[in-house]
């Protein structure tokens, strides 16, 4: 089979890469997780993607969202860059982890006020896991708490049209925004591409289990949730 008819099968090809739920599987207990696509900062309209010369930047991509969470940061101390993981951390928006940890809902550095600018102590996020097209690994993609107004009403359009976010293809690009301060930042933009066939949603069904056991797995601890979001 050539490129091109490999790109005309969409998803479908998944089932001729060989083990590819194995590959999944190795994942787990390695420190390397899934690669991530990073959102520049300052408004930069250009995404930085992982691949085989370390990195590219890109305007835009599309893939299947097969799951995604929210992903809750807090930093006792103003956070100056370095690998340091927050205090407290959640990824599920509910429980937080570390100190002071407990209910998200009613914890103090969750309220709007608690920061700088107004704005929360706590960062809330949103992490995405994306599939694209001839790739067997999913990809990661934290949106900043800029982006998750946009992403809540891409969500509810689909559903109102009867779709999930795993059922299709999303197209991810970037636009300069600014925010009440001022200050320019890169909002992520979501656009449905197309519809997913029956067969195409059978072949990545295992992948979006695979993806969701991964996060389960994760949210008994603070692993993945680090300075980068």
């Amino acid at each position: 089979m050539n490129e091109l008819q490999k790109q005309n099968m969409g998803y479908l090809n998944l089932n001729d890469m060989a083990n590819n739920l194995a590959a999944l599987d190795e994942l787990e207990g390695l420190e390397l997780g899934f690669e991530k696509i990073k959102i520049p900062s300052g408004g930069n309209v250009m995404f930085e993607l992982p691949s085989e010369n370390d990195s590219e930047m890109i305007k835009e991509f599309s893939g299947v969202i097969l799951h995604h969470h929210p992903l809750f940061s807090y930093y006792k101390d103003k956070f100056t860059g370095g690998n340091n993981p927050p205090d407290c951390g959640s990824m599920d928006g509910l429980n937080g982890i570390g100190n002071p940890g407990g209910n998200c809902k009613s914890c103090s550095n969750n309220q709007y006020g608690s920061g700088e600018n107004q704005a929360k102590a706590c960062k809330n996020k949103r992490r995405i896991y994306i599939l694209r097209e001839n790739e067997l690994l999913p990809v990661m993609l934290t949106l900043p708490t800029g982006s998750i107004k946009e992403f809540s009403k891409y969500v509810r359009r689909l559903l109102i049209k009867g779709n999930k976010t795993n059922t299709i293809v999303t197209k991810f690009s970037l636009k300069k925004a600014t925010n009440q301060s001022g200050i320019s930042f890169s909002q992520a933009v979501f656009q449905y591409e197309r519809s997913l066939s029956d067969n195409e949603i059978k072949v990545i069904t295992p992948f979006i289990e695979q993806v969701k056991k991964h996060c389960e797995k994760q949210k008994l601890n603070m692993r993945g949730i680090d300075n980068e979001i």
